[in-house]
């Protein structure tokens, strides 16, 4: 907890400040480690840690269609077919972690949180197959979305991002 209070405001009490904290701490604590990581439970288990007490439908699929500044997202009916084949994308390479990290975001389970969650949750994939971590302080934050609504269509900029 103190590196999450050492890299955030500490009078933040917004729903982005206390999941940031949240995402710091779950990171320190080793809980990732018991998780099975490129899995829907993965991710859901990481947004229920990271918004319970904040939302509550923390860590639950959304049962309603969502659009997010001129973006659809996948529609309610079909999300959890979609979420299925996700799941069953294979994870064996940089370039195919990225494709099923791209495909999650198109996906957009959640009803808010989305993005910090399927950030760990691309981390934790990263670190068990590969080994590796993105480091994300060395990604600006307005590139990186544009990179990421763009990814819906050429994902050549977002594999870039995470490479570096």
């Amino acid at each position: 907890m103190k590196k999450a209070i050492e890299l955030t405001n500490e009078t933040d009490y917004t729903i982005d400040g206390r999941s940031k904290k949240k995402a710091y701490t779950i990171i320190d604590s080793g809980l990732l480690d018991s998780m099975q990581p490129g899995t829907v439970k993965c991710l859901q288990q990481i947004h229920a840690y990271l918004f319970g007490g904040l939302y509550d439908f923390a860590g639950q699929i959304r049962t309603k269609t969502i659009w997010k500044d001129g973006t659809l997202f996948c529609r309610a009916e079909y999300l959890m077919k979609n979420l299925s084949l996700i799941e069953a994308m294979p994870e064996r390479t940089f370039d195919e972690i990225v494709n099923k990290y791209v495909e999650m975001n198109v996906a957009h389970p959640f009803m808010e949180g989305n993005g910090r969650s399927t950030r760990i949750w691309l981390d934790l994939i990263f670190k068990k197959r590969l080994g590796l971590c993105v480091d994300w302080s060395k990604i600006d934050k307005k590139s990186y979305l544009e990179a990421m609504r763009r990814s819906t269509t050429d994902a050549r900029t977002i594999k870039t991002y995470n490479s570096s």
